[in-house]
């Protein structure tokens, strides 16, 4: 694929991303750009096209506020000897997140399947399907007691979200998808009980509005369990 597909993102892409999206897509990963789904802070989301069927390119911005990243990290025991220097983080940030859909995958949490990471570019499964913001359950209690269920076995892979929220769940035709794992942390990260009580009461508060009349400490304790 030649770079000069990428002109268009010249603004938004620096030099060293086009040369990491020209390697990905030369060995197969995807073969043009397409469309974009988020541009944010810390990322930006684009479709792709690929010969088996549409597929979902992050990119995370050199940009970011990778000592915000840094410190994120070097508390979690999988990262402890990470350097602090910024393109250094901003990668091992991308490699985070391609590892833990990975982590997730194997214990069939309804995620994005990851592809391929290569400096701070990750090609990953693309769903067409809204977010929860966007687009609220029909039957709110059953989408709940699904979610709940994936976060379980988040959970029981050894990993808690510690961001998620109706902007990172997608409703796949009445059932959840995980998406955005970059935050995701082992179980082992200091306070992690505190970050998994944030998720619990960001889900908890959102259906709630749906008047199921979920108690925090109860849904907490129903994950929490599982703990080994």
């Amino acid at each position: 694929m030649s770079k000069n597909k990428f002109i268009a993102f010249g603004n938004v892409f620096d030099e060293s991303v086009h040369r990491a999206l020209f390697k990905l897509s030369s060995q197969g990963y995807f073969e043009e750009m397409a469309s974009p789904i988020s541009i944010g802070k810390e990322s930006n989301v684009f479709t792709v096209t690929s010969h088996a069927g549409p597929r979902c390119v992050k990119i995370y911005r050199t940009s970011a506020n990778f000592k915000k990243m840094y410190d994120y990290m070097k508390a979690d025991p999988r990262y402890a000897g990470i350097k602090g220097t910024k393109l250094s983080v901003i990668y091992a940030w991308a490699k985070k997140e391609f590892r833990n859909l990975h982590r997730a995958k194997e214990k069939g949490v309804s995620a994005p399947l990851p592809y391929a990471v290569y400096k701070n570019v990750l090609i990953m499964e693309y769903f067409d399907a809204p977010l929860l913001l966007n687009k609220a359950p029909k039957k709110p209690k059953e989408f709940y007691e699904r979610l709940i269920s994936e976060i379980i076995k988040l959970f029981q892979a050894g990993l808690v979200h510690s961001d998620i929220s109706e902007y990172n769940i997608l409703n796949d035709k009445e059932k959840p998808i995980l998406i955005d794992f970059s935050h995701a942390l082992d179980l082992r990260y200091p306070n992690v009980q505190r970050l998994l009580m944030r998720d619990v009461h960001n889900v908890v508060v959102y259906f709630n509005k749906f008047g199921l009349g979920l108690d925090e400490k109860k849904e907490f304790e129903r994950i929490w369990i599982h703990k080994k």
